[in-house]
Parts: C-alpha cells; structure tokens; sequence
C-alpha cells in the first residue's frame, strides 16, 4: 500500500521485448500489483512477462490485437474486479519514469482529484528531445481536445502517464474507451463530461527514440480528429437538447 491506498500499474504491452522487463522491474514495491496486458504481441513479451519471479504481477492475455486503449480497458477492469483504489498507466516501453509516480498519486490519495496525468509540456525544460513535429502535433491535438471536451484547463492530452481513482473509474464505462492512441484524448472527454476532477503533473519528455514509436500518423491523425469531432458534436447536443446517457455519448 502507498499511504494507505492500494495502488495497481496497468502495463499495455505490444511487442516490447526489449524493455519490458525493464520496465516491470522498476516499478516501486508499494505497488500492490502489477497488470501486464500483453495485446497479441507477436515477439517474446509474453514469454518474458512469465519468466519473471515477481508475486505482485499478472499477465492478461488478448488473442488477437485490440489497440493500446483496449489494453487499457482490460487493465482497468481487472482493477475494479480486484477493488484496487488507484490505477496507474505505465507503457512497457520504459518511457515512464517511476520517480514521477508520487507526484502522479498524490492529488487523488489527498482528494484533491479523480485523475491525474503527466504534463511534458507545460515547463520548456520539459520538452528537451521532443521533435518539432511532435511539439507541432501536440499542440493542434491538445486545442481539438480542449474544443472537443469543454476542458481549457487541459495543457499535455497525448501525455499516457496517468493515475484514476476506482470511484472514477466506477463512473465510467470502461469498455467504452477508445481502444486506439485516441485514448488518452477520450479520456478527457468522458471524464469532463463526468465532473471528474483532472489535475496534470509536470515531467519531461522522455521518449527519446521517435524511431520506436508505433504510432503511425497518417492513420492515427484522421482517427482522432474524427474521434474528436464526433465528441464535440456529442457534447454540444447534451449541451442543446440535454441528451441522456453520458456513459455511452462518446
């Protein structure tokens, strides 16, 4: 336990078989557990997941490639079936300093939040390594998702490291996440559109080899703009018309 709240990592693994040992092998022992949700993974992440000797980790299996959100989703349920407090998100790429971790679960052990998320780029020191087209991207993504959602306050949306509280992740339906890269964009939405509080923690960019990176922009940039859009649209008719069912408007 970590000041009296249990506290789970939720580890989405897709063909991290260079650092995911590392990764779970950094995570601090006041991590009651550690969820592993290997999405179909086609490299020995699995294997290496099942070889390591640590009594607080799971392996969830998917049998075919859902997407990183619905790896997410997996995690999350499985937190609620377990009555962990906390959930944390850590990518298995080792990209998510765990140092950062009580910075991350303060606001929501304190009460002060619902959920808390990296911030990489509100400080400029913050942002060393970052590639001006990601700087670029993060920008026009972080305007749409603070159109899309009614949420100004939200600086760094594409930011992954992330802690919720049960009660919030109660409130949602969990299934309903974006199962893509958008997810982190969908989040926001339907916590907003919840009341949920949201407080961003700054860190810096870590992600230092864009080479690494799965995302594939000439799909992912037209599934969240469309994801967006579709989100606004939503938001204003509940706005207009006080349209029902907030758990399944977006």
């Amino acid at each position: 336990m970590y000041k009296g709240k249990t506290v789970a990592v939720v580890c989405p693994a897709y063909n991290e078989e260079l650092l995911i040992a590392e990764t779970i092998n950094s995570i601090p022992e006041y991590i009651d557990k550690i969820y592993v949700v290997n999405d179909s993974s086609i490299d020995k992440t699995a294997g290496i997941v099942k070889s390591l000797s640590n009594g607080r980790l799971r392996l969830i299996n998917h049998e075919v490639n859902k997407g990183v959100g619905a790896a997410i989703s997996s995690g999350y349920k499985q937190v609620i079936e377990d009555n962990i407090d906390i959930a944390v998100v850590m990518a298995g790429d080792h990209q998510m300093d765990p140092s950062y971790l009580p910075a991350l679960l303060a606001p929501v052990i304190e009460g002060k939040a619902d959920y808390t998320k990296g911030d990489r780029v509100i400080m400029q020191k913050h942002k060393q390594g970052m590639t001006k087209f990601r700087s670029l991207g993060n920008w026009m993504l972080k305007w749409l998702t603070k159109i899309a959602s009614g949420n100004y306050a939200i600086n760094d949306p594409q930011d992954g490291y992330t802690a919720i509280s049960r009660d919030a992740l109660k409130k949602m339906d969990v299934d309903s996440i974006y199962p893509y890269y958008g997810y982190c964009n969908d989040m926001i939405i339907k916590l907003t559109a919840l009341k949920c509080r949201i407080i961003e923690v700054p860190r810096p960019y870590t992600y230092t080899n864009d080479a690494v990176s799965k995302i594939r922009y000439h799909c992912y940039i037209p599934k969240v703009s469309g994801l967006l859009l579709r989100a606004f649209l939503s938001r204003i008719k509940r706005k207009c018309f006080g349209s029902p069912g907030v758990k399944n408007s977006q």
